[in-house]
């Protein structure tokens, strides 16, 4: 995920790195290393000119930073997140924003004591497809939404830096590292939910692989997103939704041709052409327009990344107790 904000920055025009701090020193020699899962962050990167640092609270003693993008696993967004606001850098913090709520509360407190911009990374509230679709369901051009159904499917991640996403109290699980990217989705086009109610597979050594959720709402609308780590290698990766309204059929997948289709009533087809292929750029320059002053629309905020972790509290609390459980 560092390779990919590196590349987004390069492509924001006004944008200059200047460090790059990590404690392996050897990713640092070696910038053409493993990247995990992401796609387009797999070459090697050009470091000329740029300050490499291992000690965090050096580089910000010493760079002289406007902004810090902060690309680590989860259990530390808390910790290095408040140490760039309380230093006065603006922070850009991956998803999710961190653990539990006390971390959450944490981070907002360090970002509104600083006056400094912090965003969580919630990258799919930017991603072409969703953000069009939100525009859509928010526009009411095709009446409202009668059902809604989001997927987010892959193998289990071993890639990560001493394993560290299968570790439920470094990442937080399946829920928290994976499938909160639609919790968050529905959040957003939906607002918070009435209740949860959730279903999940265990993995043989602890924790979820797997799980649904239906998000309850007053209106009732049906909405569910699953999630799971449990898919074979060969199955690569599912990133999915369908959306059904009253005049039209709206769905993505991405791994289809073409990925994105609306079908109306007619039986005519419309194949929208989005101009990016991902949500990181648009999420790199929203936070740099952000950190210059400049108006932009409430895309993330502070509570709503929040509420996504409180939601997906609440869904664990419903698989734990077989349960509907209610949110506040």
């Amino acid at each position: 995920m560092g390779k990919m904000h590196f590349n987004c920055y390069q492509a924001c025009e006004g944008a200059q790195i200047v460090a790059i701090c990590d404690a392996d020193e050897k990713r640092l020699k070696d910038s053409g290393g493993m990247a995990g899962n992401i796609e387009g962050a797999d070459k090697a990167l050009d470091l000329t000119g740029i300050e490499l640092y291992s000690d965090f609270d050096r580089m910000l003693a010493e760079a002289n930073l406007d902004a810090v993008s902060i690309t680590l696993p989860t259990f530390l967004h808390n910790n290095f997140s408040s140490r760039a606001l309380k230093a006065g850098v603006n922070v850009l913090c991956e998803k999710p924003m961190g653990l539990n709520l006390a971390d959450c509360d944490s981070m907002i407190e360090a970002a509104q004591q600083s006056g400094k911009v912090l965003q969580i990374g919630q990258c799919i509230r930017f991603w072409p497809e969703y953000a069009h679709v939100k525009e859509i369901i928010d526009s009411g051009q095709y009446g409202k939404v009668m059902a809604m159904t989001l997927r987010r499917l892959t193998a289990a991640p071993t890639w990560g830096h001493e394993n560290w996403i299968q570790n439920i109290e470094r990442s937080g699980g399946v829920e928290l590292d994976l499938h909160i990217h639609d919790t968050d989705f529905v959040q957003y086009v939906f607002g918070s939910p009435k209740a949860v109610s959730s279903f999940g597979a265990m993995r043989p050594q602890g924790g979820l692989a797997h799980l649904t959720t239906y998000y309850h709402y007053e209106d009732g609308q049906m909405i569910s997103a699953e999630g799971g780590w449990m898919m074979k290698p060969g199955f690569g990766f599912e990133m999915s939704f369908n959306v059904v309204m009253e005049g039209a059929t709206i769905m993505f997948d991405c791994s289809r041709d073409p990925s994105y289709k609306i079908c109306l009533d007619n039986g005519e087809v419309l194949t929208p052409k989005m101009e990016i292929d991902n949500g990181y750029v648009p999420q790199i320059k929203h936070f740099v327009q952000s950190v210059r002053g400049e108006k932009v629309p409430p895309v993330v905020t502070l509570e709503s990344s929040r509420n996504s972790v409180r939601i997906v509290e609440a869904e664990r609390e419903s698989i734990r107790t077989g349960q509907r459980v209610a949110l506040d």
